[in-house]
């Protein structure tokens, strides 16, 4: 990948969270038009239908305030879980085509894949209170660096270190805390009732030395009750794919399953990071990966290819591409165009 894509990346994630969680959880509403609504699982629902149901369409304004999803969103869902053949739905506020959001919708219909997450764990295992401390700066520090348009990171250590030296010296801190707490932050990853915790304690393993070592505890986590958990285990796995070899540590092996799964999530934040993780992972065309892509994951690789916002239909083309036999170049070359279709065309008649 790219270092800009992979900086938009990290720019449209931490505006995400801004719009979500209101800035330092402010109850002051801000408004933000919508820019484009996109779909994912519609396969016997006509979108025409789908867009009927909602409460909102593109070129609205929206209020949002706290921290709490708006009740719009949960009014759309139940109304397309009323059409017929509908399971249930899922609306995501997402960052952004231009300065306008993006409100991406989940369907499952009636007799497609679903997805099943494990129970939120019930124990009582917590982070010390300097961990939680440098969750909180790292978030501070985080958000004013997007705003500033400084959102360049180094991956080749393994885990993210930001060029905004605020950012990065928390950064360097979770470095400490993981060498310190391994063993707890595994504990409470796995056993603590609190999914705050349980995110930030993902967040942090990944900054553990050796990477290997935590490929289990991660992978274990994305099958995590909170799409935080899950969130923030596979951004920490992607950043283990991103590390340069050294003669001592070899880039960590990470296994692919998990990953593939969670592209038929109702989740638009685990469509996402998992389409990114896959696109890593299948960077050397792997035969096996390209072939259990293509018999597991075709359709939902074709609905996020057709995403109207470039940047984030790529992940779903690239993997098409790979799995059609065209060049990444060549692949990139109609990213932002109709030529698209042709892609597509070529990665299900290799199905």
């Amino acid at each position: 990948m790219s270092a800009r894509l992979r900086n938009e990346r990290a720019r449209d994630a931490l505006l995400l969270t801004l719009v979500l969680t209101g800035s330092a959880h402010t109850a002051v509403a801000q408004t933000f038009k919508i820019g484009l609504i996109d779909f994912y699982g519609l396969h016997r629902v006509s979108e025409q239908d789908a867009r009927r149901a909602l409460t909102l369409a593109e070129g609205d304004t929206l209020s949002l305030a706290g921290d709490e999803p708006p009740a719009f969103l949960a009014e759309s869902e139940r109304r397309l879980a009323r059409l017929p053949g509908v399971v249930s739905a899922r609306a995501s506020i997402v960052c952004c085509e231009g300065d306008r959001l993006i409100i991406y919708v989940g369907v499952e219909e009636r007799g497609g894949a679903t997805m099943q997450f494990r129970a939120a764990p019930t124990g009582t295992a917590r982070l010390p209170a300097d961990i939680v401390q440098a969750g909180d700066d790292f978030s501070a520090a985080f958000m004013a660096a997007v705003q500033r348009g400084d959102a360049a990171e180094d991956d080749s250590q393994g885990h993210a270190l930001f060029h905004d030296p605020a950012t990065r010296a928390v950064q360097e801190r979770f470095v400490d805390y993981a060498a310190r707490d391994t063993d707890l932050l595994r504990r409470v990853l796995g056993e603590s009732s609190s999914a705050d915790q349980r995110a930030l304690s993902a967040q942090v393993l990944g900054y553990v030395v050796d990477k290997q070592a935590m490929v289990g505890d991660l992978v274990g986590a994305m099958s995590d009750a909170s799409e935080t958990v899950r969130n923030n285990a596979m951004r920490a796995l992607v950043v283990f794919t991103r590390m340069t070899p050294t003669a001592t540590q070899a880039v960590p092996r990470i296994p692919y399953d998990s990953f593939i799964g969670l592209l038929h999530s109702l989740m638009w934040t685990d469509r996402n990071k998992s389409s990114l993780a896959l696109m890593e992972l299948s960077e050397r065309r792997d035969p096996e990966l390209l072939a259990k892509l293509r018999k597991e994951a075709i359709e939902p690789l074709v609905d996020m290819a057709r995403w109207k916002n470039d940047g984030h239909a790529m992940p779903g083309l690239m993997l098409l591409g790979r799995i059609a036999g065209w060049s990444d170049d060549a692949t990139r070359a109609v990213s932002g165009s109709d030529q698209r279709e042709d892609v597509i065309r070529a990665a299900l008649a290799a199905r």
